[in-house]
């Protein structure tokens, strides 16, 4: 799905204040209410707005080492059983399937180093798990984020004036 710059304007609004009421987004954007409500409507339908929750800080709930963990697996059941037991990890906070020497990454946060051991100590006991190899982020520059993607919708669309 493609946005056209008001579908921009209305998520940039709503990241930046997420308590927003539409009528509010609606007088601010000098459209009317229920062209927001609309447009928030087909936009949440779309999955492009996937929620209006708060966001909330790792490091501030005392989380302050984060690290990548490369795994390999057994591929003989395939990826579903080793992600449903990954997903009962409250530090493991996404897993994706990759290509590459390994079969899965996953974002793991922890209290400490000793902390982080135990972490992966559990991920390596998950059945099918064959290998893991970690890196602990140092640092994070650019924290993950989707808003340049929305703000990078071209200025004038085709049939826009």
């Amino acid at each position: 799905m493609t946005i056209d710059r008001l579908d921009s304007r209305i998520i940039e609004l709503f990241a930046a204040e997420p308590r927003l009421g539409v009528l509010e987004c609606s007088r601010r954007l000098g459209v009317a209410r229920g062209t927001v409500q609309a447009r928030l409507d087909r936009l949440s339908e779309r999955g492009v707005i996937t929620g209006f929750g708060p966001q909330v800080s790792e490091k501030a709930l005392g989380y302050d080492v984060t690290a990548f963990v490369t795994l390999q697996i057994r591929q003989v059941s395939g990826h579903e059983p080793v992600v449903d037991r990954l997903a009962l990890i409250p530090e493991v906070l996404e897993v994706h399937t990759i290509t590459g020497g390994g079969d899965m990454l996953c974002r793991v946060v922890a209290r400490s180093n000793a902390d982080l051991q135990r972490v992966i100590d559990l991920i390596v006991d998950v059945h099918g798990v064959v290998r893991s190899s970690s890196v602990i982020a140092l640092d994070t520059p650019i924290p993950y984020r989707v808003m340049p993607l929305v703000t990078d919708v071209p200025r004038h669309l085709p049939g826009e004036t």
